[in-house]
């Protein structure tokens, strides 16, 4: 006798059924929708930004300012599952009988474009590999790659978007492949956030800020009658203590990381062209503006309780509070921008 109860054979088979259920779910709802060449695109785009992602995570790791990139590559595949319904109807409406087409000059301009676009794009791209096969990770060539990547992205899916019988003619920017390229712009563009500029162009970014965030605070307390003198970067304080400004304080960290959450929640929350522009302009404002903020705050506390005072966690904790201020400044904006007038149309641009 034995209380051991006899294997059940099924189990394996209904396990291989259910998979086979679940991989079935899936592409009925992510790939049958968008088949035929279109697919074949965005499958080489997925290992165009797959490479891509590679590439830049080097600088991710070895630049606190470009840490955030991390989260790019989650933030943009939850944009486009968000959107995949979009796409699946604007997908139907580019293949649908009477799909609308540019016509004329108009049809003539985007296929130039497209076609500059995928050259120069692969030209950029070609050029990145180079540098990256030659000297290994450098910042002109995370740029070129990136940049040849996002150029060729719209334009290829412009090119293999559903062909439709009978189009109608409609100016360019109605155009169904438009549209549909246009729900791309994000997944696209926001990979330009993610990498480094090249150091030139770095360094002078950081340069104006500095002197900006230096020039302000100077005046600032001058304004309140508060004695302290600007010598470059440094602020001499009365009681002989010194408050330098470095460059990680000059607020391009807080700029490309706001840029990064504006652009996130402008793609995912806001519904009109003119919206997103305006978010992602609030967040590049609020980002400054509360570097100023911090520069100030760190400046009075050293003045009052010594240039010694403001290291370690006290820096720490106003550099994090100029990120947070920041979204929860975005966050409180998205239900004024969200505001609908009764004779406001739907979106009909690309997004």
């Amino acid at each position: 006798m034995t209380n051991a109860c006899p294997p059940r054979a099924g189990l394996p088979a209904r396990g291989a059924a259910a998979g086979i259920g679940g991989v079935r779910k899936l592409w009925a709802r992510f790939a049958e929708p968008v088949t035929g060449p279109l697919f074949a695109a965005l499958l080489l785009l997925a290992g165009f930004y797959a490479f891509v992602g590679w590439d830049q995570s080097h600088w991710w790791r070895a630049k606190e300012d470009y840490s955030f990139g991390w989260i790019v590559p989650a933030f943009v595949i939850f944009v486009v599952h968000d959107r995949w319904p979009k796409i699946v109807a604007a997908v139907a409406a580019c293949a649908a009988p009477g799909s609308a087409r540019a016509a004329g000059p108009g049809r003539w301009l985007l296929g130039l474009a497209a076609g500059g676009a995928l050259l120069a794009g692969a030209g950029l791209f070609l050029l990145g590999a180079l540098y990256r096969a030659g000297a290994g990770s450098s910042q002109p060539g995370t740029l070129a790659l990136t940049l040849g990547a996002a150029a060729i992205a719209l334009p290829l899916i412009w090119l293999n978007a559903p062909a439709a019988p009978a189009p109608t003619p409609v100016a360019p920017w109605r155009d169904a492949r438009v549209r549909l390229a246009g729900l791309f712009v994000f997944p696209v563009l926001v990979w330009l956030v993610s990498a480094p500029m090249v150091s030139a162009v770095e360094s002078q970014l950081n340069l104006f800020l500095l002197r900006k965030v230096v020039t302000v605070v100077s005046f600032v307390f001058d304004v309140l009658g508060l004695p302290l003198e600007q010598q470059g970067n440094v602020l001499l304080l009365p009681n002989g203590g010194r408050v330098g400004v470095e460059d990680a304080c000059s607020g391009i960290r807080s700029l490309t990381g706001c840029l990064f959450a504006g652009s996130f929640l402008a793609a995912v929350f806001l519904d009109r062209l003119w919206k997103k522009v305006a978010l992602v302009a609030a967040a590049l404002g609020l980002a400054f503006l509360t570097n100023l903020g911090r520069g100030l705050f760190l400046t009075a506390w050293a003045y009052n309780h010594g240039a010694d005072a403001i290291e370690g966690t006290v820096h720490d904790v106003a550099g994090y509070a100029v990120l947070g201020l920041t979204v929860a400044g975005l966050l409180c904006l998205l239900p004024l921008f969200n505001l609908r007038f009764d004779d406001e149309a739907p979106e009909t641009r690309p997004e």
